[in-house]
């Protein structure tokens, strides 16, 4: 890519970023108003406010993700590896999904985490596994049909990390399957509603690059989709104390 197309890239990322800055601000009054208009305790009561809320917030948090992704879309133009800290990986996974589950359970999805450590010490750029686990579990949820199943599976085998989402969605053409994460780089292939701008998958394999890792896809059509994640276990050689507790000497 030329020296001049890459300064093209970073003033679009910088656009986006304001963009998404001045979303965020909306979409923070927008779901205060949500709270207002339909309070916990009167949704209980009201299986019609009940549905329409949830319709409301189902829509509130896909913009929230259109905006993180638009504040990331400024990472696809450089080839930096991204900081990383010891976390507690399964830990981290395990939130998230409980997080969305509640989403999930709004489309009448059902959301299972498995990982058959407790907690697991990794070096990882936790700001940017959030980003990666949210975005795979949001296109997750999105072509899976009512009373389909999203599973996030967590492994440590052979000095690698496998962090894979799959679901029994409608899966996704063999055409499609070669350049799944160079979207953003064909603009011609951005698919409407709700498809969305196409940012998504190729910040996710941004953030595997950061990590020394790989994103990989698998699907079969009207069966579902599986992509994994995977990158070296390690540990940051600078650990502070809350690492070394989670260490079993």
């Amino acid at each position: 890519m030329s020296e001049k197309e890459l300064d093209s890239e970073k003033v679009i990322g910088q656009m986006l970023s304001q963009v998404a800055a001045q979303l965020r601000c909306s979409l923070v009054n927008v779901h205060g108003a949500i709270n207002r208009l339909a309070p916990q305790d009167q949704r209980e009561a009201d299986a019609k406010m009940d549905r329409n809320a949830a319709l409301l917030e189902e829509s509130y948090f896909r913009l929230l993700r259109l905006a993180g992704n638009l504040t990331d879309a400024a990472v696809l133009t450089g080839d930096q590896p991204l900081p990383l800290q010891s976390e507690d990986l399964v830990s981290l996974c395990r939130i998230l999904c409980g997080e969305a589950a509640a989403l999930a359970a709004l489309q009448e999805q059902q959301l299972i985490f498995r990982c058959d450590e407790e907690e697991r010490l990794v070096a990882v750029n936790a700001q940017g596994v959030e980003r990666l686990l949210l975005n795979l579990l949001s296109n997750a949820m999105k072509f899976t049909p009512k009373g389909g199943t999203i599973t996030v599976e967590l492994r440590f085998e052979n000095g690698q990390v496998e962090l894979s989402v799959s679901d029994t969605g409608t899966g996704i053409s063999p055409q499609l399957l070669p350049t799944l994460f160079d979207r953003y780089r064909h603009v011609e292939r951005t698919d409407p509603a709700p498809h969305g701008l196409g940012l998504g998958l190729p910040i996710c394999h941004h953030i595997a690059k950061g990590h020394d890792g790989t994103l990989t896809a698998s699907s079969v059509e009207g069966v579902g989709t599986r992509v994994t994640f995977t990158f070296p276990d390690r540990i940051n050689p600078v650990a502070t104390v809350q690492d070394l507790s989670l260490i079993h000497i």
